[in-house]
């Protein structure tokens, strides 16, 4: 997993990498120029385009300057640094860079205040004008000289975060700072890049190594945690010799009505594809021929024979919700359910019976995992104004009901009891179609089967889903969940392959 961290904490790992490689902070700079150069490159290899590099006096803007010298360095010849000159204040590497700056043939622009800043004729923009750290919006100059450079309407490099970017906590309603095309970050991502409120100061990121103490990082401490490809290879274990259906577990799953049976069949054909051992399909006598017919390998389960501690000794996992309905019966059973005190994977149609009637909530049973949307979390735990708010009060539920909450969007936060969230980077607007929620409580439901702890099977689940959409969206534009669902066996098996 790799630790992320606040902009407090990576300031103090700077200082530690400097005192402890050891390396000068300037030429820790220098690296990450370099670093912001090498990915820039990639995309603008045009020697010829002009650029226009903004920079403040702190050190974000000695960036700035760095990253100006070593575009010199490979061509570009028009480039013109503007120099942003709101403050008396300048740190020391700024100063630094500045002095080595003049030295160089490139075109110098001081702008003392924002109508300083006239006839831009730049194709390429970089923002180098204020760094992380920053808590509230921008305003008086600042606002001023963003406003221009974003109504230039030309491409936006950020250099580590848009300028009026907040990097972790509360973003505000309106955001009024720099619109990147794509932030060239340092070492790490900025937690709030996977909140979606982030759509609005850069399309998209990309992390670039500079050299920083990875042991020191990943020691901070932290609540945020994205997971890696590798993670899942580690979590995983690998099938036996000489094991059989009854080694990987009997999942139930408990879902569909007369109007909605494909929900039932999409998660239980994500069950079988996630590997559970046997899965049965609790569902009403109505799909008994689409559920034979689609599913043969599944068993089915009337639903007045689900109702005691006997029926569901049986079942290593139980999930309730996809395409259940709403309705007194649906209620009653949920409720007795919870009443058995046997962990579940609640989803959709359960969550919001579960909004419908609050006083279940705190009888959940330990170790369950709730899978909401926005909407289903939000009729639940109540409206949020933000996505920040809304992760903190799914920590916050997560550790009260000591239960996992799977909180679903571009970047699906996995939120557990110990009160860390782990952040599935997999998945692309190509699945924004109905039936993904049903898949992966499928999946879910086959890895608790199989005796996986519940963090680690909502941690696979996700990244497996995700995988198996990313690798399909490969070749369309759009990828269906019946599709994402025969894939996971396949996305299983590569990541049990070790390197």
């Amino acid at each position: 997993m790799q630790t992320l961290l606040t902009a407090s904490q990576m300031h103090d790992v700077d200082k530690f990498t400097i005192v402890n490689a050891p390396i000068a902070s300037i030429d820790l700079m220098e690296n990450a120029a370099r670093a912001f150069t090498h990915c820039f490159l990639k995309e603008e290899f045009d020697i010829h385009k002009n650029i226009a590099i903004f920079c403040g006096k702190g050190n974000n803007g000695g960036d700035g300057l760095a990253i100006a010298h070593v575009l010199l360095l490979n061509g570009y010849e028009n480039i013109k640094v503007y120099i942003v000159n709101f403050s008396e204040n300048e740190s020391t590497d700024f100063s630094i860079n500045l002095q080595r700056f003049e030295e160089s043939k490139c075109k110098k622009i001081i702008l003392n205040k924002p109508s300083d800043l006239k006839n831009i004729s730049s194709d390429i923009v970089i923002d180098a004008i204020l760094g992380s750290g920053l808590n509230r919006q921008l305003s008086g100059n600042h606002l001023e000289l963003v406003s221009k450079i974003n109504s230039l309407n030309k491409k936006i490099y950020a250099v580590d975060t848009p300028t009026g970017f907040f990097s972790e906590g509360k973003l505000p309603n309106t955001y009024n700072g720099i619109k990147a095309y794509k932030t060239i970050c340092f070492e790490r991502p900025k937690i709030n890049f996977f909140f979606p409120e982030s759509i609005f100061a850069t399309e998209k990121y990309e992390v670039v190594k500079i050299g920083l103490d990875q042991e020191y990082i990943q020691k901070q401490d932290s609540d945020f945690y994205l997971v890696e490809f590798e993670d899942i290879q580690k979590i995983i274990k690998p099938r036996q010799l000489f094991s059989h259906k009854g080694t990987y577990g009997h999942a139930l799953i408990i879902a569909g009505n007369n109007n909605t049976m494909g929900a039932a069949l999409l998660a239980s054909k994500a069950c079988l594809h996630g590997g559970a051992g046997l899965t049965t399909a609790c569902i009403p006598n109505s799909g008994l021929i689409a559920l034979n017919t689609a599913l043969p390998e599944v068993m089915a389960l009337e639903r007045d024979e689900v109702t005691s501690a006997e029926s569901i000794s049986s079942y290593n996992a139980i999930a309730i919700g996809p395409g259940l309905g709403i309705s007194d019966e649906n209620e009653g059973l949920l409720e007795k359910l919870i009443s058995l005190n046997k962990a579940l994977i609640v989803d959709a149609d359960a969550l919001n019976i579960l909004a419908k009637r609050k006083d279940l909530l705190s009888k959940i049973p330990a170790d369950s995992i709730l899978t909401p949307h926005i909407k289903e979390f939000d009729r639940i735990f109540g409206k949020h104004e933000s996505w920040w708010d809304r992760v903190e009060t799914a920590k916050a539920q997560a550790q009260k009901l000591k239960v996992v909450i799977v909180l679903k969007n571009q970047f699906t936060f996995i939120c557990a009891p110990n009160g860390k969230v782990y952040i599935n980077p997999t998945g692309n607007p190509a699945m924004a179609q109905g039936g993904m929620g049903d898949v992966l409580t499928g999946i879910i439901s086959a890895f608790v089967a199989q005796k996986y702890s519940p963090i680690d099977s909502a941690i696979l689940s996700c990244y497996l889903h995700g995988k198996a959409g990313d690798i399909l969206s490969e070749e369309r534009a759009v990828v269906t969940a019946s599709q994402v669902a025969n894939r996971i066996s396949i996305e299983l098996k590569t990541a049990s392959l070790i390197d």
